[in-house]
């Protein structure tokens, strides 16, 4: 069974995908390995993305929120450029998320700066700790 806030974060992703009104199927492709990643089925997604029927939830932890939010950063470059409105859907994820707005700038660049080097999540999750 796929948690609601799995499901949740699937569909911010695609949300993302969809934010720059240019669906690029590489974004497509990386949706579908972050499912991967997670043990959701292609067929199991497309049920999610094609069925939104849930309860939109956010992730409590902070490891879990800054994962997810690193999730929405590569893919706004998986098409290898970052669109302003897809600039200002991650920042308005990051408030959702609970983060202050003063903290939102610099979360936003670190998040993009690292995606855009395509550090993997561990590396990002351990420069966070340090």
């Amino acid at each position: 069974m796929i948690s609601t806030e799995l499901k949740s974060h699937f569909l911010r992703l695609y949300q993302m995908a969809f934010s720059d009104d240019n669906f690029d199927v590489l974004e497509m492709k990386m949706l579908y390995h972050f499912a991967e990643e997670r043990g959701v089925s292609r067929a199991e997604l497309d049920a999610i993305l094609v069925n939104p029927s849930h309860n939109s939830t956010v992730p409590d932890s902070t490891e879990e929120k800054i994962s997810y939010l690193y999730d929405l950063a590569l893919m706004i470059w998986a098409d290898g450029k970052v669109d302003p409105d897809e600039l200002v859907t991650l920042k308005k994820y990051c408030l959702k998320f609970g983060f202050l707005d003063e903290n939102i700038p610099e979360l936003t660049s670190f998040l993009l700066e690292n995606a855009g080097k395509k550090l993997p999540k561990q590396q990002l999750m351990n420069l966070i700790q340090e």
